[in-house]
């Protein structure tokens, strides 16, 4: 999910533990006979009993077992590693900073064990997302598919796990923050670019990555140049780093590619005013942008941060504009204490500080959680500047816009990327 502009169903019951087929049997008869007894009986052969194996636990399809029945230990995948450079390149042998590393994973409230399980349920999540999601298919399905897998995987528990933001689906010219309404129609057509841009928390530890799926050759090179920008932000990210410069090495990356569709050779560009983000905890935008072009902000990253890196590329203007029907909102983690002379929006605050907290979420969500006839309630939130509302994002239309985007956390010896897996 991205920083501001610049200028349901349950899951499935999980099922039991898969084991192996084989129920304890006898074995073969061991050849030793038993010593006779003093009425001479005796000669009967003793039968050993076969163990039995317990078959290593698979992930279901749906993916419906929970992440801690895979690490019954609780200690969770780290996500690849990459040393700092230059004055800091002195972190990954440092005593004091591997001290510092072994105090934060002791602490409950510091511990990197969350961002790491959150990182795993989302890799098995996308994993099977990336295999099922197909043209026809409409974007309701694909939403729920994502939510009730993330749901199940992170064992949803209120505040405490579950869904870090509203699944992003945009397409072609539309590059982020749009999620299917109740009622939504649309279906996935063969010609889109689909972004697919979602969140898990564990303790309010927020895992944000997202990729790009398209079904025509097209506009590979358009993928291809996005995931590359991203790669370059997390691999000159780092302590000390100042954002503006970061973002160079990103616009530098990304124009770099061109794509060709019906003959013309088009530009990639970065769409200058969207950005990644650093995350605080229970709070998806944490004060800091990574913009995507060249700027003088001299804010530096710092030791123990966690940012969302995250790039879009575009074949059109190369900014956006809000468009369309809204479906992100959030509360406001500075929301002013004003008096409400809505009886009913009084209930629906109630309502989102309870399931949401600070936590972003859509009308999909107010709907699971048992709310109807919440529109004039929630404009009149969103009017008193207690909830912030996301609208769309979309460039020209007939461009096309990808994203790639991984959650970093900068630890005091190296950089940690935790949502790195084997697709991207």
């Amino acid at each position: 999910m991205i920083a501001p502009m610049t200028a349901e169903n349950k899951p499935d019951e999980v099922p039991p533990l898969a084991v192996d087929g084989e129920d304890e049997e006898d074995g073969e008869d061991d050849g030793v006979p038993e010593t006779q007894g003093a009425g001479g009986e005796g000669g009967k052969k003793k039968k050993k009993k076969k163990k039995t194996k317990k078959k290593k636990l698979e992930q279901t399809e749906p993916p419906t077992i929970g992440i801690t029945k895979f690490f019954p230990d609780g200690k969770y995948p780290e996500g690849e590693l990459q040393e700092y450079k230059n004055d800091n390149a002195y972190r990954t042998t440092s005593e004091e900073k591997r001290y510092d590393e072994r105090m934060a994973m002791e602490d409950p409230e510091t511990t990197y064990n969350h961002i790491r399980r959150a990182a795993e349920v989302h890799r098995q999540v996308r994993k099977y997302a990336r295999k099922v999601i197909r043209p026809g298919m409409r974007m309701l399905d694909i939403a729920e598919i994502i939510e009730n897998g993330t749901r199940a995987l992170v064992e949803e528990d209120g505040l405490e796990t579950g869904v870090g933001f509203p699944t992003g689906l945009s397409l072609n010219h539309c590059a982020a923050h749009y999620s299917p309404n109740p009622g939504d129609t649309l279906v996935l057509g063969e010609k889109d670019v689909l972004k697919v841009d979602f969140g898990v928390h564990v303790k309010g530890r927020i895992l944000d990555s997202a990729f790009t799926l398209t079904f025509d050759p097209t506009y590979e090179k358009l993928l291809e140049a996005v995931k590359a920008a991203t790669d370059t932000g997390v691999r000159e990210a780092g302590i000390d780093v100042r954002l503006g410069e970061l973002a160079g090495y990103i616009q530098e990356t990304m124009e770099s590619y061109e794509v060709e569709v019906n003959g013309k050779v088009l530009p990639v560009k970065p769409i200058e005013n969207l950005s990644g983000h650093s995350i605080n905890p229970y709070q998806i935008h944490g004060g800091k942008s990574v913009l995507l072009v060249k700027n003088d902000d001299p804010t530096k990253m710092e030791e123990g941060e966690y940012f969302a890196i995250e790039t879009f590329g575009s074949t059109g203007r190369g900014r956006v504009v809000e468009q369309g029907e809204c479906s992100h909102y959030a509360r406001k983690v500075d929301a002013p204490h004003v008096p409400l002379r809505l009886t009913s929006a009084k209930s629906l605050l109630k309502s989102i500080n309870k399931n949401f907290g600070t936590l972003p979420w859509c009308r999909r969500y107010l709907e699971r959680a048992g709310e109807s006839k919440y529109l004039l309630a929630l404009n009149h939130l969103v009017s008193q500047g207690i909830v912030q509302d996301y609208p769309p994002l979309c460039d020209v239309r007939g461009a096309m816009t990808a994203q790639f985007e991984h959650t970093i956390l900068l630890r005091p010896t190296r950089k940690e990327i935790v949502s790195r897996g084997d697709d991207y």
